[in-house]
């Protein structure tokens, strides 16, 4: 939930592909049916899209000689 100004605003994440037209497939969210909603669409860089490959990506900043030395010392 996101939490914006004291009103919680529950967010929906839905991953759809858009096809050779430029349409979206079509997306069904009956629980917000008769409701007012915004759409934002963030294009994915790839299909990978789980949070243990997105975890692992960075683990290469804590491998640093440099920052070893200094914070070992600290």
């Amino acid at each position: 939930m996101l939490i914006i100004t004291g009103d919680i605003m529950q967010a929906y994440r839905y991953i759809v592909n858009v096809d050779e037209k430029g349409k979206l497939e079509t997306l069904e969210v009956p629980e917000l049916s008769k409701s007012r909603v915004e759409v934002i669409i963030v294009p994915l860089k790839n299909d990978d899209t789980d949070l243990l490959s997105a975890s692992q990506s960075s683990i290469g900043f804590w491998e640093n000689d440099i920052d070893d030395q200094v914070w070992n010392n600290v």
